[in-house]
């Protein structure tokens, strides 16, 4: 039987992801913290960033996404944004423990704290316990901070598939499935 104690310290793992050597603190609380879930596995293989790109992590946990993107674009710059104050602290300690100098964490519920900017990219992974209406809020905030041409990608359980196809159709009028894995499915949206 694990101690208090125990139970208290930081979770610590590494990940190659995208052929780069990440490392992650982690605690209980927050989503998948021994490992990266598969879900974002298969979103951070799938995004498509440029150098230079300015880039959103919505809804960052403990900072997976958002240090990736980091990663991928190291002359842009990458906003980070959870309302979970544990979730904001993992991620300022994962910028720093992975050298990410171009990654902004902020504590924010969805939009209602990120700058006036528009954005070449925004990645999530969508909670899919959260309901329809945060859901489409989310949806609906991102077309407007994304510049022209601007792209949008989720990663869901697969069972919101059939749902995300339907509310991208309608907010961006496009929708293309990236990659669907055995669980989760990666879509994108382009402004």
């Amino acid at each position: 039987m694990m101690d208090l104690g125990t139970l208290k310290q930081d979770i610590l793992f590494s990940a190659k992801l995208r052929g780069l050597d990440f490392h992650f603190n982690s605690t209980w609380g927050l989503f998948s913290p021994r490992s990266v879930d598969g879900g974002t596995h298969l979103l951070v293989n799938q995004i498509e960033i440029n150098e230079g790109d300015t880039c959103l992590d919505m809804g960052c946990g403990y900072g997976v996404v958002g240090i990736v993107m980091a990663g991928l674009s190291k002359t842009g710059s990458v906003y980070m944004v959870d309302k979970d104050f544990v979730a904001v602290k993992y991620s300022e300690v994962n910028v720093k423990r992975n050298h990410a100098a171009n990654c902004k964490v902020i504590m924010s519920n969805v939009f209602s704290h990120v700058p006036q900017l528009r954005f070449d990219v925004i990645a999530s992974n969508l909670p899919a316990n959260v309901g329809k209406e945060l859901l489409k809020i989310i949806l609906l905030e991102s077309k407007g901070h994304l510049k022209p041409s601007g792209k949008l990608y989720v990663v869901t359980i697969s069972g919101l598939r059939e749902y995300i196809k339907r509310q991208f159709s309608e907010i961006f009028g496009n929708y293309r499935k990236v990659k669907q894995g055995k669980n989760h499915t990666v879509a994108l949206a382009v402004r």
